[in-house]
């Protein structure tokens, strides 16, 4: 391969190599050098994350593809974040479960190629074909003769990369991806609380914020009587918030620290209008409920039907909303916990009427994300202060902020149908969808990408998907799955009530309609060996979930309605970091246990009811079953994985419950 740029600054190494990643544009205009990885003069490697870490592990997934090509262990690789820039780091985004599949080709030819460049400058300065040279530990060795990476960087960054042949090293001779046990790179700055959040953000001479937002759905500002609030000791400044370009509105409080603020919040007075202050989830429900599409003609008369509702769901991260901004007139910087630093910095540039090179937002630690984070409201409030205030802001979100005025998953209501052979076992099916767009992103405006993102039906039943939508009456977002969340769970818990009706085993009846050779069905086999018979006294749950090119097979054990136990096989494709993957699997699982016992999110009166965990009924921890995943390697393309356990475990832990299934959470009012 060719590579774009070489330099050598500092006694610094740093390698580049022009990378269009997956959904890029291809023009060549459009492509700028992705910088990953250097090496100075002392040996010391440092590797750039371009994509933030909400949680994933990008960073242990980053360090382990640069350590593995640079034949050193994952603890000589130093991580650092990059800021927002898409011309220098392409796609940085962080959704869709994409970035361990956008990222693993360019950031192992990136290292690869520093590789071979200090094998090559080793090789000629010892006059030796570069075929006897290997990398290892750090250094580059012929028989007894070795020369450590810090003392060939010069020499690597005279020559002239188009005569250096880059080779990867082959999946069969990888000595960390899919077979280290290390955890994530950053684990002990995390729990020692030296990792650095987005909340932790505190600049020279920062200000810190909290705003007073609307009490009920849609409200905005009519009046304030801030006087009692500016007299608080320590607040600085009152203003109010435009929700056309502040966030969603209300009134900051800008003090020197978090107790002023909150106090100087507590001491304003303000009165509000709009909005829809009757509003209440159990109608939107029942409206819902009535735009159902109708059920299509069947090919045969229709032996069972069922509906299920499913409510809004906060995403509930356990780091509140929160976001630090400078706007000087130099430009502006930004430190915040973002999924998509880069084209917040381009929306920021464009709202503000600034040269992207005079914003730079800085991608901090998030403490969770799940869809929440690729929106800019925090921000744009931050924003706003730091333009009242004339110094940095960190804009913090309380609880009850980030729990009523959250972009929520959408209600949605689907009723299924289905025809079946003498067995009990389905041959035609009919699934009507009633749900709302994400009405952040308006592209989801379209009833037929809701179905394409939504519909993941993997087995071999004909049958139709009818989608309606109505306007949504709140903020709705991206949560984690989006809307294969809603529809997998209504199609595996009605298949599993269809093979309750039959008296059919649950992992036999998804045999059946499994192609033999498929990865779903490998993956189905895998989880039904390692879980066993179902045990004495035991409800077991099953299903299956094909998404982001990774397939997966749940099932959950329950005893007395409590999951005691899930067992899940994971197919996507090579294993880059295996407890990584284990990770994922676990927090989707909790996701799942979590929403089918008991979180939801009501409204009564136009308010949000719940307002913390005392009420969001996330799980705890004394109900977490034991969890059992199973990896199973295939030579399929790296799929992704950050929200795909979440549907199927959803569904088995529902059906494990023993308890009729007619929603979500189950065996309560839903709305």
């Amino acid at each position: 391969m060719r590579i774009s740029r070489r330099t050598f600054l500092g006694g610094v190494l740093v390698v580049s190599v022009p990378v269009a990643l997956p959904g890029s544009a291809q023009a060549a205009e459009e492509f700028a050098p992705n910088v990953f990885v250097r090496v100075d003069e002392h040996g010391r490697i440092t590797a750039t994350a371009p994509k933030p870490d909400s949680g994933q592990g990008v960073r242990t997934v980053v360090a382990l593809l640069v350590a593995e090509e640079l034949m050193v262990g994952p603890g000589d690789v130093r991580v650092e974040q990059a800021h927002g820039d898409t011309a220098r780091f392409g796609s940085q985004g962080v959704g869709n479960s994409f970035s361990a599949r956008q990222l693993h080709e360019p950031i192992r030819r990136a290292a690869a190629t520093a590789r071979c460049l200090l094998v090559a400058a080793a090789a000629r300065r010892w006059g030796v074909p570069v075929e006897e040279c290997a990398a290892r530990d750090g250094t580059v060795r012929h028989g007894r003769r070795v020369l450590r990476y810090g003392a060939l960087v010069g020499d690597a960054a005279a020559l002239d990369p188009a005569t250096v042949p880059v080779v990867l090293t082959p999946p069969e001779r990888w000595r960390l991806l899919g077979r280290t046990k290390a955890g994530r790179v950053d684990a002990k700055a995390i729990v020692t609380g030296k990792a650095r959040y987005g909340i932790d953000s505190r600049p020279p001479g920062a200000l810190v914020a909290v705003v007073l937002r609307p009490p009920w759905i849609g409200a905005v500002v009519d009046s304030v009587d801030d006087g009692a609030a500016r007299a608080v000791p320590g607040v600085v400044a009152v203003t109010a918030l435009d929700p056309a370009t502040s966030g969603q509105g209300g009134v900051a409080v800008i003090a020197r620290s978090v107790p002023e603020a909150l106090r100087g919040r507590e001491a304003l007075r303000v009165t509000w209008r709009g909005g829809t202050p009757t509003a209440d989830s159990r109608q939107w429900l029942a409206d819902l409920e009535t735009a159902l599409p109708a059920v299509p003609t069947a090919p045969g008369p229709i032996a069972f039907a069922a509906t299920y509702k499913l409510p809004l769901l906060a995403h509930a991260p356990m780091e509140p909303m929160n976001a630090t901004a400078h706007l000087a007139d130099t430009g502006l910087t930004v430190w915040t916990p973002t999924q998509d630093p880069g084209t917040l910095r381009a929306m920021l540039a464009g709202q503000l009427g600034l040269d992207q090179a005079d914003v730079r937002v800085e991608a901090t630690l998030a403490g969770g994300a799940f869809g929440r984070r690729i929106e800019p409201d925090p921000v744009l409030e931050a924003v706003a202060c730091s333009r009242v205030a004339g110094a940095p802001v960190s804009v913090l979100w309380t609880r009850d902020d980030d729990m009523r005025h959250d972009s929520y998953r959408p209600m949605s209501v689907h009723r299924l149908s289905a025809v079946v052979d003498a067995d009990g076992v389905p041959t035609w099916r009919a699934h009507g969808v009633a749900t709302w767009p994400l009405n952040i992103f308006p592209f989801f405006n379209n009833p037929a990408i809701v179905k394409a993102s939504g519909d993941h039906f993997p087995y071999t039943v004909p049958g139709q998907v009818d989608v309606a939508l109505r306007d949504a009456p709140l903020r709705t977002g991206f949560w984690r799955a989006v809307y294969a969340g809603h529809f997998q769970y209504a199609e595996e818990c009605f298949l599993s009530a269809l093979g309750h009706r039959a008296g059919l085993d649950q992992v036999d009846l998804r045999r059946r309609l499994l192609p033999a050779d498929s990865r779903l069905r490998r993956v189905l086999d895998a989880a039904a060996s390692r879980a066993g018979a179902v045990p004495r006294g035991s409800t077991r749950g099953v299903a299956c979930h094909d998404d982001y090119g990774s397939v997966i097979a749940v099932i959950a054990d329950s005893v007395d309605g409590r999951v005691r136990r899930v067992t899940a096989a994971v197919d996507v494709g090579p294993v880059l970091h295996p407890s990584g993957v284990r990770a994922q699997v676990e927090g989707g699982v909790m996701d799942a246990l979590s929403t089918v016992s008991g979180a939801q999110i009501t409204v009564r009166d136009g308010r949000v009811v719940q307002s913390s965990f005392r009420d969001y009924a996330w799980a705890r921890i004394d109900q977490a079953p034991d969890v059992d995943v199973v990896l199973v390697t295939s030579d399929a393309p790296i799929g992704g994985l950050g929200e795909l356990a979440y549907p199927p475990a959803a569904a088995a832990i529902a059906s494990a419950t023993g308890r009729p299934v007619a929603g979500m959470p189950v065996g309560v009012e839903v709305g």
